[in-house]
């Protein structure tokens, strides 16, 4: 989402706070009081300052206990990118404050826990590049002071910390990033490798000294893509403790446009077979409304995605997860894989939970 579209639409969510009503969250996987009694977890989602409240209890509604945001337009650079960084943050904690029945602003795996007692969505901040930091790592304290938790090192392009998924070629990991790397391991803050070159992913792996995430992406030998993940890359995350993330972006997925849920599972059955059912968790990369392909929605994705963005990557969302009840839909979907529920436990909230416990605290 573009910055003043963001800040736009947090200005607007605040003024109508004050009509959102009280949680009724009610789930089949719940218990009469309202709450799941399986924690579900998305590594990386959208929670728009337009969701309104029934919106935000739907995805309540199909279990969903936190969610990682990201906070800013990731394309900046410079000075241009800190400031986008800082407002982003800032504007995300006045639209989590001003949601205080609905929302918790979340810095520890324990406010997952504090969340869901109190039947509120816990959200952890994220950014999807390093060019905030520039080249000050004393920038990674303040960031993480303010609430970050986990910031992804690349956004498809080159930065001074590595190369992205987008460039033609590759390239690895450099000298400065190595050492954003080793102080982002000492603040406990989670490195993500979503969007970067399979080169420079596999260089930062070898060189975290804690677990890593891949928050959104999908499996390269099911589905031949520049955003996907090479089976080495997920052994090698996998062995370092990491988990991965698999996303919702349908030409990430499959060319199919239509009946592709089985496609999705697939891609999670992949990563569960490379990486083991332990290093796998959810991360949608979508929208949680309900889209309708109208003439003004493809308007506003393509000024959110840029140029680059195509007709030929329509639809971007998986009919069946197209929603906030997609929760339920992946359970239903993994139990009918053959799944058990102690697995599928594992891969909707359990590994995510561990990984958050592990690095961040």
């Amino acid at each position: 989402m573009q910055r003043r579209q963001f800040l736009h639409g947090v200005a607007a969510g605040i003024a109508a706070s004050h009509l959102l009503p009280e949680v009724r969250s009610l789930t089949r996987y719940g218990t009469p009081q309202g709450r799941p009694s399986a924690l579900i977890m998305d590594a990386m989602g959208e929670l728009r300052p337009e969701y309104d409240a029934a919106l935000i209890e739907d995805m309540l509604g199909s279990g969903m206990d936190s969610i990682t945001v990201t906070l800013c337009d990731p394309k900046f650079d410079g000075a241009e990118a800190l400031q986008v960084a800082i407002d982003g943050l800032l504007a995300y904690d006045r639209l989590i404050a001003s949601r205080p029945q609905l929302l918790v602003k979340a810095t520890s795996a324990a406010d997952v826990d504090t969340a869901r007692k109190a039947g509120k969505l816990a959200v952890f901040y994220l950014y999807q590049n390093t060019t905030q930091f520039g080249s000050d790592l004393d920038r990674v304290d303040m960031f993480y002071r303010l609430g970050l938790r986990s910031a992804q090192l690349t956004y498809n392009e080159t930065n001074l910390s590595g190369t992205g998924c987008r460039v033609p070629g590759g390239g690895r990991l450099t000298p400065f990033g190595r050492q954003l790397i080793e102080r982002m391991n000492a603040r406990r803050m989670l490195l993500d490798l979503s969007h970067v070159h399979m080169d420079t992913m596999a260089d930062a792996i070898a060189a975290s000294t804690a677990p890593a995430i891949v928050s959104h992406t999908a499996c390269a030998a099911v589905h031949p893509h520049v955003r996907n993940t090479t089976d080495a890359n997920l052994r090698a995350l996998a062995a370092k403790g990491g988990v991965v993330g698999i996303c919702q972006i349908r030409p990430f997925i499959t060319e199919k446009r239509k009946d592709n849920l089985g496609e999705y599972i697939d891609h999670i059955d992949h990563a569960v077979k490379v990486a083991g059912v332990e290093h796998v968790c959810i991360g949608s990369d979508r929208d949680h409304r309900r889209i309708d392909m109208t003439p003004e929605y493809i308007a506003e994705l393509k000024k959110e995605e840029g140029p680059q963005f195509t007709d030929a990557e329509l639809p971007l969302f998986l009919e069946a997860l197209n929603g906030p009840r997609r929760m339920e839909v992946i359970w239903d979907a993994l139990t009918g894989r053959g799944y058990g529920s102690k697995d599928v436990e594992k891969i909707m909230g359990l590994n995510l939970y561990r990984l958050y416990r592990d690095v961040i605290g």
